[in-house]
């Protein structure tokens, strides 16, 4: 096979997308490439059996935040191996600040931000005209997306049965949220409504009944919306024994009154919504660039509380400028009293190129040298404070996210629910000395233990 495209995902549950759009858009030289994914987990040595015995001529690596160190080790061993492949990488992790990373010399080539359009080319000279690019760095052209062919056709029947399948309906995001790598985007873009319907009604021919959708901003336009959700809909009309399950992720404050009616007839557990608030506190808002109207958003989400069933995943982030601990909790309770299914607690993370940067001197942040970029401590919050908030994390995912305490979770949280649970959340780190890889059994005895003994709770 001439063409290898190569990404290590987290779990072999994920599904490249970004590798199916790079060989859809290959054109004649589409035959000529092959998808290899492998996980972050897998032995280096198979990875690269599986690679030398198919004696690629072009090797291309998708870089993330989760498999730069994993790909980065694999890339130094191929190189050994095979000294005269070609070797192209991309991602967002090697689009921004990539001259110093221990990759960049490894490589041959380097192509910045979207692939589609320049990966074909820069394949396309190497094996028909055979002649090398001008520049190692590729910066990548942003067609329109009309001119991007859809990948879902390749998409196999393991993919479908066994793994997430992502869609994107558009691509890009008109904010200009300083922690986030899509506040780099000049606006969002849609794909043509049409052949994108048509490539969703061949996914759910094939037998997909899980769509998870990846844009950012889905909610924004308020049409396009809406065609989306009655194709889904004309589906659970003509084929209602089956069951269907969209992933979405939302704008808080844009939810038109028939964007509420539309989302009314889908039925129970159809749905699932993730929401990013990452703060509540207005100067923080301001400082990174956020304009979420938060009395909007309120209403929103508690709507979509009271009066659907729809799933509510809200993200909350640790460590932004000029939010310390108190700020934090106040902001976590409030959203809690929305009433979200869950809350993801993220830690600020790093990310290359983001404007957040700006901030490091004036709020005194350090951060983690290596991927995921995690915050270490800034100038509202200590290192100590970010570590808790990490445990903190990972306990209200396996307690309170996970769904497995509903009827006890109230008890737990009380009426002060950052502060009762950050009680808890101490007490099993003392007694776990970890917040992670506790068995189901001893983590119910001992917040059962901690609601007696403590709480005096009976």
């Amino acid at each position: 096979m001439d063409i290898l495209l190569i990404t290590l995902n987290a779990r072999y549950s994920h599904a490249s997308l970004g590798l199916r759009y790079l060989k859809a858009n290959l054109h004649e030289l589409e035959d000529r490439a092959e998808i290899l994914e492998f996980t972050i987990q897998q032995n280096k040595e198979a990875m690269l059996e599986e690679i030398y015995q198919r004696n690629p001529k072009i090797v291309s690596f998708g870089i993330y935040i989760w498999n730069f160190m994993e790909t980065t080790s694999l890339i130094k061993d191929l190189r050994a191996l095979m000294p005269d492949v070609i070797i192209t990488i991309g991602g967002p992790e090697v689009s921004y600040e990539y001259e110093d990373t221990e990759i960049y010399p490894l490589v041959d080539y380097l192509i910045t931000g979207w692939g589609d359009v320049s990966f074909y080319q820069l394949a396309k000279s190497l094996l028909v005209e055979e002649k090398p690019w001008e520049t190692k760095v590729i910066k990548g052209i942003e067609p329109p997306l009309e001119e991007i062919k859809l990948p879902y056709y390749l998409y196999n029947e393991e993919d479908i049965k066994h793994r997430t399948v992502y869609i994107e309906a558009s691509r890009g995001c008109p904010f200009k949220c300083e922690f986030c790598l899509s506040s780099l985007d000049k606006t969002a873009w849609r794909f043509p409504l049409e052949p994108f319907l048509a490539a969703m009604d061949d996914l759910y021919v094939r037998g997909l009944r899980q769509y998870k959708f990846v844009d950012r901003t889905f909610n924004l336009k308020k049409d396009f919306t809406l065609a989306i959700l009655d194709f889904f809909l004309d589906k659970l009309a003509k084929n209602p024994e089956e069951s269907l399950f969209l992933h979405f992720e939302l704008v808080p404050d844009y939810l038109s009154e028939e964007l509420k009616e539309k989302i009314l007839e889908f039925p129970d557990g159809s749905l699932q919504f993730e929401i990013g608030i990452q703060t509540l506190n207005p100067t923080t808002q301001h400082l990174i660039s956020r304009k979420t109207n938060l009395v909007a958003a309120k209403e929103n989400i508690s709507w979509l509380s009271k009066h659907t069933d729809v799933h509510l995943h809200v993200d909350l982030i640790v460590g932004l400028p000029d939010e310390d601990l108190e700020s934090f909790a106040k902001g976590f309770n409030e959203l809690w009293s929305w009433e979200p299914q869950e809350i993801q607690v993220g830690i600020l993370k790093r990310l290359k190129g983001v404007p957040i940067i700006r901030h490091s001197s004036e709020y005194q942040y350090s951060f983690s040298q290596e991927p995921p970029y995690s915050i270490l401590k800034n100038r509202e919050m200590p290192f100590f404070e970010v570590m808790e908030m990490e445990r903190f994390a990972k306990f209200w995912d396996s307690i309170a996210n996970s769904g497995r305490f509903k009827e006890s979770l109230p008890v737990i949280l009380g009426d002060l629910p950052f502060e009762n649970f950050r009680a808890i959340a101490a007490s099993l780190s003392q007694t776990f000395g970890r917040a992670y890889g506790i068995a189901l059994d001893r983590l119910f005895k001992a917040i059962y233990e901690y609601l007696v003994d403590v709480r005096n709770l009976t």
